[in-house]
């Protein structure tokens, strides 16, 4: 059973990168010769501003989503891809889905065949640094996102009204969006602004869930929420967990609907369903006509 996000993930992160990246494309350099992922709480010498870490650290979690979900997905048949395009549903070249549940392995898929839409918020939580002495590489955690002064994951603003953007494209490019569930996936907690939020886009189902795979983000606990009150935003605390969350969600069959109409409408709407024999037709008969 593999782990779910954790010091390790990043510590292998920074193994990883530092094979092809430079130190100062990885961190940012204090005036004391320090090698930072943050610049710490208090820290008031000269800063610069480490843009050459997104790329990087944006291609690494996507890979370690998609790895995630193809263990979760395998033994249904299903595929974890990565990048993947579908122009009809706003997914394209420019603006790909991190990753998808497919019954095709394909980049470029068809709407009908993609189950789930994972758009990925993911960045270095905790803070690190790097020394190197002679031929012996240093990596130490030196605390966690409350003691730097950077705002990780879905603690950003700009990462969640860029999440909730590319939703609701792709909710208003196609009526075949309307079946595919979207997800956030992170690895923080939310801002205590975006608690409401978060349960309302779910409520209103532009986004099924934003989701976070770490499960211990502050070293001493404080401020690390289970869930919102209407698990809009929910923290994942193990492998199974997750797993039994994305199979439960791939057995249902959902649908998203929007409008604006009168009560007299509405009120026509539901009479005319309503003349329907069975659960599923009423729902099926009300959807048809709550889109016309």
């Amino acid at each position: 059973m593999r782990d779910l996000w954790n010091k390790e993930t990043e510590r292998q992160f920074f193994i990883d990168s530092i094979k092809f990246a430079t130190h100062e494309q990885l961190f940012y350099i204090t005036d004391s010769g320090k090698y930072l992922a943050y610049w710490p709480n208090g820290y008031t010498g000269k800063k610069s501003t480490l843009q050459s870490r997104n790329s990087l650290i944006g291609n690494y979690t996507e890979k370690w989503t998609a790895d995630l979900i193809q263990e979760i997905v395998d033994d249904l048949g299903y595929y974890a891809v990565q990048g993947a395009i579908c122009e009809e549903i706003a997914l394209t070249d420019r603006s790909r889905g991190d990753v998808v549940i497919s019954k095709s392995k394909n980049i470029y898929q068809r709407a009908e065949d993609i189950l789930a839409i994972f758009e990925v918020k993911m960045s270095i939580v905790w803070n690190w640094e790097y020394e190197k002495s002679n031929s012996n590489v240093s990596l130490k955690c030196i605390g966690d996102y409350k003691t730097h002064q950077g705002n990780p994951g879905l603690l950003r603003s700009d990462s969640m009204l860029k999440a909730i953007g590319k939703s609701l494209n792709i909710r208003v490019s196609n009526i075949k969006s309307s079946k595919i569930p979207i997800f956030v996936i992170g690895n923080t907690p939310i801002t205590n602004n975006y608690i409401s939020k978060v349960d309302q886009l779910k409520i209103s189902g532009v986004i099924q869930g934003f989701l976070s795979v770490n499960s211990k983000p502050l070293d001493n606990g404080s401020d690390n929420i289970k869930a919102t009150p209407k698990n809009g935003f929910y923290r994942f605390d193990s492998f199974d967990e997750i797993k039994n969350y994305i199979h439960e969600m791939l057995m249902e069959e959902m649908n998203y609907f929007s409008g604006m109409k009168s009560n007299l409408e509405l009120g026509e709407i539901i009479e005319i369903a309503n003349r329907e024999p069975t659960y599923e037709k009423k729902a099926e008969k009300f959807l048809d006509l709550v889109r016309k």
